[in-house]
């Protein structure tokens, strides 16, 4: 998408997905991708072909469900085909433009919004109404997919997973140094500062500076502040002076307590950097367990992000993984077909203990697994807590991938190295989610 400030970024997107859409048709191209065709529901067998929107990280189990699938329906054959998560928009993005999208694939609520607005993702409603899913899925992650798509509360994805900020740290490291688990933000600095001894090469800390690291600051900053809702009227909070200050202390670690490479890392680096290296604590989600679990089993715990001083728990909202069926795909029926078994019992399960993540599936979310795996069990009792505040990320914002992604991700780098203050970052970020609030407020009259 173009970085075209107000109503013309979006209205060119549309226009361009219109144009490219009625070239295919008039070239006698068969539509197989393009945002414009309607598809269909096909004969419920044959081969449709999925996209795994983190591929190569979820790569195997994904191919175990697919065999699990084609066994119990012989007559549906599924073509794999992984993207990594750094990459995933990007793909879609082209295919939605251009034509190839493929029948059923991986999405976040992130990017959600944006696919809905132009027409290519197919509205689920009915189906999950009349589906066996309808009563076995995490009411709130259902609600979540809803209000990511566009403000009409309509279901463009079936949910298969949550994920939820954790703070992973070395027990190991923790014990040698005598210091207690970082559960409230003072014993946080404290620990990111007597774990660090630069000329060894012992960091107390990896900040993300790579792809990925705005939600990262910000669950930072409102985790500090201790402000709970993004908006205050049509105004976004982030910019607010306590976010400031809590994101000035914050990327004053950089370089004083976090290696000075974490500037370019995206989570695939800093989770590699701290598995294999002896750095005392990192921001990620529940992803990167079983990593942790291969390279330091025994020696690290994940604990959910943490609290201000008097133990108020602030957090912005984590995205909701889901599956969707594109309105391009000439069998949606066996699309569907694939999603049902995908987010049934037993396979949403396989995947969610694979990824260490928070099941959709009710079921699944009772398995002994979930109790075992601690970081999961402490996250999902963290999430049904009435005490925890979530600051709703305004993923409904077709704009919201744009601004957090390739508009401000290079201003955070910025910051982190000293050329742009904490509070221009986040004023510019302010000025441009405001103004995406505002047309998107305008078009929903």
């Amino acid at each position: 998408m173009s970085h075209v400030r107000g109503k013309g970024r979006m209205f060119a997107a549309l226009a361009l997905t219109t144009t490219l859409a009625l070239t295919a048709t008039a070239c006698g191209d068969d539509g197989s991708g393009s945002g414009g065709d309607k598809g269909d529901e096909g004969s419920g067998k044959g081969e449709i072909v999925f996209w795994d929107n983190n591929g190569g990280v979820r790569t195997d189990v994904w191919k175990e469900i697919i065999a699990d699938f084609e066994k119990a329906n012989p007559d549906i054959t599924v073509r794999y085909e992984g993207i990594p998560a750094e990459s995933v928009q990007s793909k879609y993005d082209t295919a939605a433009q251009g034509g190839g999208l493929p029948d059923v694939g991986g999405m976040g609520t992130a990017m959600l919004s944006g696919f809905a607005a132009q027409g290519v993702v197919e509205p689920l409603d009915k189906r999950f109404d009349a589906s066996a899913l309808k009563d076995k899925l995490n009411p709130n992650m259902v609600a979540s997919v809803r209000a990511a798509g566009g403000g009409d509360e309509t279901l463009y994805t079936i949910p298969t997973s949550a994920n939820n900020g954790t703070l992973w740290y070395r027990t190991d490291l923790f014990e040698a140094a005598g210091l207690e688990e970082p559960a409230t933000w003072p014993k946080f600095y404290e620990a990111a500062e007597k774990l660090t001894d630069a000329k060894k090469n012992k960091f107390g800390y990896t900040i993300r500076g790579g792809e990925g690291s705005i939600a990262q600051a910000l669950d930072a900053s409102y985790g500090q502040s201790g402000i709970t809702s993004f908006w205050d009227g049509d105004k976004t909070t982030v910019n607010d002076p306590k976010n400031v200050e809590a994101l000035e202390k914050y990327v004053g670690l950089f370089k004083k307590t976090t290696p000075s490479a974490d500037v370019n890392n995206d989570f695939k680096k800093m989770v590699a950097q701290w598995d294999s290296g002896e750095i005392g604590m990192l921001s990620h989600n529940l992803g990167s367990y079983q990593d942790h679990l291969k390279s330091l089993e025994g020696k690290f715990r994940g604990i959910p992000n943490p609290t201000t001083a008097d133990g108020t728990r602030v957090q912005v909202s984590n995205p909701v993984d889901g599956l969707a069926v594109f309105k391009s795909s000439k069998n949606k029926t066996a699309a569907w077909k694939f999603i049902e078994f995908a987010v049934g019992h037993e396979s949403n399960s396989k995947w969610n203990e694979s990824a260490g993540a928070i099941p959709a599936n009710s079921e699944a979310a009772a398995d002994s697994w979930v109790q075992e795996a601690e970081a999961t069990k402490l996250a999902a009792e963290a999430l049904g807590s009435s005490e925890l505040k979530i600051v709703q990320l305004p993923y409904y914002l077709p704009d919201w991938n744009t601004i957090s992604k390739a508009d401000n991700e290079p201003n955070f780098q910025k910051v982190l190295l000293g050329k742009m203050s904490a509070k221009d970052f986040l004023d510019t970020l302010a000025e441009q989610l405001n103004a995406a609030q505002a047309e998107w407020k305008e078009r929903a009259k």
